[in-house]
């Protein structure tokens, strides 16, 4: 099915206008498992400016957001460190769309389901401008660091590294 020219409503973007926040739109042809690189190069954007928005749990399920550069990965020991927890690790597929009510490859932090501590890789927050899931696969809306950080109020970690 050909995707529309016109952006879609989502929760994300409900939330996002309700916030009074500013985004621009960009839509791309979503990939499977394509990740950051398919839509980095599809709008033309670094990748490290594209944000991927993973869904993990601890060691007693309960579920947590990590926004990370899309060319880093997440260091699962030092974000448990960071969280105070034993462990660590990403959600299956079918769990984390349970807990934000998004499809994988579409996941937003912004109108999720279920309330969750949100973790912000710090050098993030550096950015002029950030891309991140609008809540739909191939929908990324484009907005400024402080406003995320302000109406998310993640906790900043440092937990990057080479992917």
């Amino acid at each position: 099915m050909p995707m529309s020219k016109h952006a879609p409503e989502t929760p994300a973007t409900k939330f996002l206008r309700d916030a009074g926040i500013v985004f621009t739109d960009h839509l791309y042809d979503y990939q499977p498992h394509g990740g950051t690189s398919v839509s980095s190069q599809a709008l033309g954007v670094d990748e490290y400016a594209v944000v991927k928005t993973l869904v993990m749990e601890d060691e007693t399920g309960a579920p947590l957001l990590v926004l990370m550069h899309g060319t880093r990965k997440v260091s699962t020991k030092a974000l448990a460190r960071a969280a105070g927890v034993k462990s660590i690790e990403p959600c299956k597929p079918e769990v984390a769309q349970r807990h934000t009510g998004y499809l994988v490859g579409g996941t937003s932090p912004f109108g999720t389901k279920k309330h969750m501590p949100i973790y912000l890789e710090q050098s993030i927050c550096d950015l002029p401008r950030l891309y991140i899931n609008g809540g739909r696969r191939g929908y990324l809306v484009g907005i400024e660091p402080q406003e995320l950080v302000r109406v998310l109020r993640p906790v900043l970690v440092q937990v990057g590294m080479a992917q």
